[in-house]
């Protein structure tokens, strides 16, 4: 058989994600904050993109914009662009949608030349941004950027803590020369992790030096630093409070395990003493700090802004994006008369401006494009959870993305986009939209109930359950079950656990 070359056509379909696509999809899973900072990329990388000052409307909003409808919500009917679907995301965008604005006659004529045009943009631009150099006038009040101590602050750490502190006491250069090791060898909680002879070791110091510079260092702050268990942890900070009750003492030096167990009858023939004098001293204990550097650890609080607000005005609910702060785009008119500057605009330079122009108007459409989204996206959960938003957490309902995604004629994947990692103002508080998708627990009769909900009356039932004898987890669970909810013992564990809420045994206290 002979082995010949042939020429042979095929008709095939493919789906391809176009990079304009890929940024849509990607504008979908961002956090206002996130999209601001993103949005002050491109403003710096794109000179065609600029900040407009008024609610003026941009050439891609018009264009963007169905007859009849309202801006002010969003909301449009004849909407099925879907980046999470791939097929129908482009929303109508096509690579002559540029061609309109970029060709539109402005009636301006084209005496200065693209270049002193563009230079003009650039000088503005520097003058906004560099204010320092002085080519720019503001009015005193009008700059209300953070001052320097705002973004300066930051919270000491524990070893810093202590460093300032040894600087201010009686410490000899030998003692702050072993303070340096001693601090280096503490952990996050403030416990020493290494004995007097790793220190001595380690600094080349004599191991009663050692110990007295550690006698000093525990008398700082945090009472209770530089222990090297939970037991000298708290006498420190019984010696430091002058807490001078017997009782507290004997049950921190010899019983503390018991009281770890939470055992009060053990403890109650260990001491002989009348429960009341042992409930008084287990609440003193109590209010002490198991971790002296608790404090200091932790990352730095990271404070939530909203990115959509949700009102109750009468009986409706009103959806408001959360704008403030994020700059409105628009196209530079003078890039766009270079492009009516004929032969005399270079080639290179039209097409660089033609390009950035392209760039900037899918920006824009594709920022417009997530706000629609997710103002449907928010109309859909209202629908669904109306009871929650009225009357609170007990009456939030089962709810899955597809259920969403079919009400709003949207791919799940969009849905999965659009309330990632995003936060909603209500009513009821401040959530994750996250939180309105949970999974159902049946009832013997009725409606599922949403597993948020049962959370819920699991917290209640331990918060009014009597401290002295507290319910087991399968105690919990007969009671739900007595409510009409089906539900395991192993799921109230993993439910109370997820809650960071203590065992039954644990929870017990003294009358």
């Amino acid at each position: 058989m002979a082995i010949e070359l042939r020429q042979q056509l095929r008709l095939s379909q493919q789906l391809v994600m176009t990079p304009q696509l890929q940024q849509a999809i990607k504008l979908l899973q961002l956090n206002r904050q996130e999209l601001t900072s993103l949005i002050e990329q491109e403003l710096q990388e794109n000179p065609v993109l600029e900040v407009s000052e008024t609610d003026e409307q941009t050439p891609a909003e018009a264009s963007d914009e169905t007859p009849g409808e309202e801006a002010e919500t969003g909301a449009d009917s004849g909407d099925s662009g879907d980046a999470g679907d791939g097929a129908t995301a482009d929303d109508g965008m096509s690579a002559g949608d540029d061609a309109g604005p970029a060709t539109a006659d402005d009636g301006g004529d084209t005496s200065p030349s693209d270049a002193e045009k563009i230079a003009d943009i650039e000088w503005e631009n520097y003058m906004d941004s560099h204010p320092q150099t002085g080519l720019e006038t503001r009015v005193a009040g009008d700059d209300d950027r953070p001052s320097i101590d705002q973004t300066l602050s930051r919270r000491p750490s524990l070893s810093e803590h202590l460093v300032w502190q040894i600087h201010l006491s009686a410490f000899d250069e030998e003692e702050v020369a072993i303070s340096h090791w001693i601090i280096g060898n503490l952990d996050d909680d403030g416990y020493l992790k290494a004995t007097i002879e790793d220190v001595a070791r380690q600094s080349g110091a004599e191991e009663e030096l050692v110990a007295r510079t550690l006698d000093k260092i525990q008398q700082l702050d945090p009472p209770g630093v530089g222990a090297r268990n939970l037991r000298e942890c708290l006498l420190i900070q019984i010696r430091t409070l002058e807490i001078s009750a017997p009782m507290v003492l004997a049950i921190v030096e010899h019983h503390l395990d018991l009281l770890q167990k939470r055992d009060f009858r053990g403890l109650t023939r260990a001491l002989g003493a009348e429960p009341s004098e042992l409930s008084a001293a287990a609440q003193i204990i109590s209010r002490l700090e198991p971790k002296p550097g608790r404090s200091f650890g932790g990352d730095d609080p990271v404070y939530i802004t909203p990115d959509i607000y949700v009102y109750k005005v009468d009986e409706d609910f009103h959806i408001l994006l959360n704008e403030d702060g994020m700059p409105k785009l628009k196209i530079n008119n003078l890039y766009r008369d270079v492009l009516h500057g004929g032969k005399t605009v270079a080639k290179d330079t039209k097409d660089y401006v033609h390009e950035k122009l392209r760039s900037a108007q899918w920006l824009i459409k594709s920022i417009h494009q997530r706000e629609r989204t997710m103002y449907k996206v928010m109309q859909s959960i209202i629908r669904h959870q109306r009871e929650f938003f009225d009357h609170g957490i007990s009456f939030l309902k089962p709810l899955n993305l597809r259920d969403v995604a079919d009400d709003i004629e949207m791919h799940e994947s969009t849905v999965s986009r659009v309330t990632t990692n995003k936060y909603v103002h209500t009513p009821q508080g401040i959530f994750e939209l996250k939180y309105f998708f949970n999974s159902s627990i049946s009832r013997f009769n009725g409606e599922a109930i949403a597993s948020e909900s049962v959370k819920e009356k699991i917290r209640k039932i331990i918060e009014s359950e009597d401290t002295r004898r507290p319910l087991s987890d399968q105690r919990i669970a007969e009671m739900l079950k007595s409510a009409n909810i089906d539900i395991a013992r192993r799921t109230v564990t993993k439910y109370r656990e997820a809650m960071n809420m203590l065992s039954s045994t644990k929870r017990r206290q003294m009358g």
